[in-house]
């Protein structure tokens, strides 16, 4: 029988093995994710609310417990693990309390009466990746639970006890069986489920490779789909940018998680006049990383999730000093653990420049002016985030008109906040998370008239 196994990426130890279910397990499973929309579908916004706040509650009472398990499956830091739960706890509570005057039905602006309704639409089916394991996951559970609708999910292989146990949290305060399932399937069975009449929805959280077959199935069965893939943030330091506070917040960025984040800032675009210093400076915070056992409370970084995303990413590093690049502090590796790394030298025909990097690796690209930075930074096939440093606020915001990228940030450290749309354009993805309208991407805008 075929098994997933779960593996602590600092110590290599097996810490758990899940059994990839048969086809008629998933029918069933999918059988009874219909059941459960029938009923779901007609309950109150309080109802569900209700439970979302149990839901936070549970998160809290043992954010320890879950952090624990976060950190033993991909590595993270127990401290950012237990940020994550406490975020998680949020978006329960912000969807809990705000879905309802999101969905509010809207009078039309016509001679005669006429509504336009948001409506549930079925199952939403998430494919979602390893490195926020319980975030990535209830971010677009609350809202499409909220909206009336149920889940399905495909977790990545080396986080399915992470996938257990949301289900199992679900289940414990008081979700009815099937509102959300968690599906122990490999790739090959992905498409079985898309094509399942329950299934009215798909999302994404991962590489634009994944995404364009995943998209691709979507598209086949006439399924609507949201895509949140790679990003190569650019990171804009303008001439009269407060370079302190803008290399803490680059570092801060690049090196979360171990480098493993989508809108982190990859690519740190510096002018002329702040190269010297900007290098000084990332140099010195980077040196100061701890790394080690991310169970230690006295190191601050923990190891990357995979031995194979760390040879990925020693192939990419490889590549580029092939191509002249130059390491001035890091580049090495032992097991999973990547040092925190740090490149100049570098050019756009680079790995460093033309793919994600995935892991903790900042690359200082210098420019003349804020035209060639403002070119370099739409020169990606990716858009996902990015941010610009200036004091001069009315410049910033002209240059983030320009700016080819779902999100901008001002002098401020790109994150996801409830309250706001994310996602990304270009090979980025499409769709958008978080706020009324990410909500609103998973329900039935329907239009009624009365005449």
């Amino acid at each position: 029988m075929q098994k997933f196994q779960s593996t602590n990426p600092y110590t290599s130890e097996i810490i758990g093995e899940y059994p990839v279910i048969s086809s008629s397990v998933l029918n069933q499973k999918l059988d009874l994710t219909n059941q459960a929309y029938q009923f779901w579908r007609k309950t109150s916004f309080k109802y569900r609310a209700d439970l979302f706040i149990a839901l936070r509650a549970e998160l809290l009472a043992n954010r320890d417990k879950y952090a624990l398990l976060i950190t033993q499956e991909m590595g993270k830091h127990l401290r950012e693990a237990r940020a994550e739960i406490e975020k998680s706890a949020l978006i329960c509570g912000y969807f809990a309390e705000n879905a309802e005057a999101f969905l509010q039905p809207q009078r039309g602006n016509t001679p005669h009466e006429s509504w336009i309704r948001f409506e549930p639409i079925g199952a939403v089916f998430a494919i979602m990746p390893w490195n926020f394991p319980f975030w990535q996951v209830l971010r677009y559970a609350t809202a499409a639970i909220m909206a009336g609708n149920v889940s399905v999910l495909k977790h990545a292989p080396n986080v399915m006890g992470s996938a257990i146990a949301l289900e199992q949290l679900f289940l414990k305060v008081g979700f009815p069986a099937g509102v959300f399932q968690s599906l122990l399937i490999d790739v090959p069975a992905v498409e079985s489920v898309i094509a399942h009449p329950i299934v009215q929805a798909v999302m994404l959280t991962g590489s634009d490779k994944a995404g364009s077959a995943v998209a691709a199935l979507a598209g086949k069965y006439i399924k609507r789909s949201v895509m949140e893939l790679g990003g190569s943030d650019p990171i804009l330091i303008l001439d009269d940018a407060d370079l302190d506070l803008a290399a803490a917040t680059a570092v801060q960025s690049r090196m979360g998680n171990a480098g493993q984040v989508c809108i982190a800032a990859k690519r740190w675009l510096v002018t002329e006049r702040n190269a010297a210093a900007f290098t000084a400076k990332t140099k010195a915070l980077i040196e100061s990383i701890v790394q080690g056992n991310p169970e230690d409370e006295t190191t601050n970084m923990g190891p990357m999730a995979r031995p194979d995303l760390v040879t990925g990413l020693n192939r990419q590093i490889e590549k580029s000093v092939e191509m002249g690049a130059e390491i001035i502090t890091g580049g090495g590796h032992q097991g999973n653990n990547f040092e925190p790394t740090l490149m100049v030298n570098l050019n756009t025909q680079m790995p460093v420049f033309k793919e994600e990097i995935f892991g903790p690796v900042a690359s200082i690209f210098v420019v003349k002016d804020e035209t060639e930075m403002l070119k370099l930074a739409n020169e990606s096939k990716y858009g996902l985030a990015a941010s610009i440093w200036s004091r001069d606020l009315e410049k910033a915001r002209t240059m983030s008109e320009d700016l080819e990228a779902g999100s901008i940030y001002i002098n401020a450290l790109v994150r996801s906040d409830p309250n706001l749309p994310i996602g990304g354009t270009k090979q980025s993805g499409y769709g958008r998370e978080l706020s009324a309208y990410g909500i609103r991407e998973l329900t039935n805008i329907k239009t009624l008239i009365i005449k």
